[in-house]
């Protein structure tokens, strides 16, 4: 009988962190509508700065701009992270989307890569995401990605959602007319990659 208490002890526990893990996923999805205050962080076209501006409001025309090449379509088993990943972000379609082990020696709870395009694969843009148990692991993983990463800083500052500091990014370009853009928000990092002038759309506008 004490076996089966201890047991049932550890199954309940385990019960306990998979039902913890699975909202704090389908929480974070829920808040993933909530475009970074990295819109206000820039200015426009002048986006490398290392000062905040004024509150400034991304045009329209870029905001609005649909996409000339379908998306494809998720798995209809995706989790909630991967299907918090937009169809379209501006007019760049998400063409990709698979399982990476790219982070995996930092035990991420799940990782993906996507691509998004305009249909001019030399604008395509790269995004690797994972999602970590806890903040503090996926702080740990931001400050690496950070850390490797080369050209100038052309931008950094903190993801805000609802008004409350939730992480941070930053944005590195290299002489190439190439951009990395890493930020976390909460359990959550992400990296864009590809043309500077890409990431700087996909960046600013991505709703993670």
């Amino acid at each position: 009988m004490g076996h089966m208490a201890v047991n049932s002890g550890k199954q309940q526990q385990t019960q306990t962190s998979s039902t913890a893990r699975k909202a704090r996923i389908v929480v974070f999805a829920a808040a993933a509508v909530v475009v970074l205050a990295i819109l206000s962080a820039f200015a426009w076209p002048g986006w490398a700065v290392r000062h905040v501006p004024e509150p400034m409001d991304v045009p329209t025309a870029v905001v609005s701009a649909k996409p000339t090449i379908d998306a494809k379509a998720l798995p209809a088993n995706a989790s909630e992270l991967l299907k918090a990943m937009p169809e379209h972000v501006s007019n760049f379609a998400r063409t990709d989307a698979q399982a990476t082990d790219e982070w995996d020696a930092s035990s991420p709870l799940e990782e993906y890569r996507l691509t998004y395009s305009t249909g001019d694969e030399a604008k395509d843009v790269q995004v690797v995401v994972g999602q970590w148990a806890s903040e503090q692991e996926a702080v740990t993983q931001y400050n690496a990605l950070t850390k490797m990463l080369e050209g100038d800083e052309i931008a950094a500052g903190n993801v805000k959602v609802n008004g409350a500091n939730a992480g941070a990014y930053v944005v590195n370009a290299d002489d190439d007319a190439q951009a990395i853009a890493v930020w976390r928000n909460d359990t959550v990092c992400v990296r864009i990659s590809g043309p500077k002038s890409s990431v700087e759309t996909v960046f600013k506008l991505f709703p993670l």
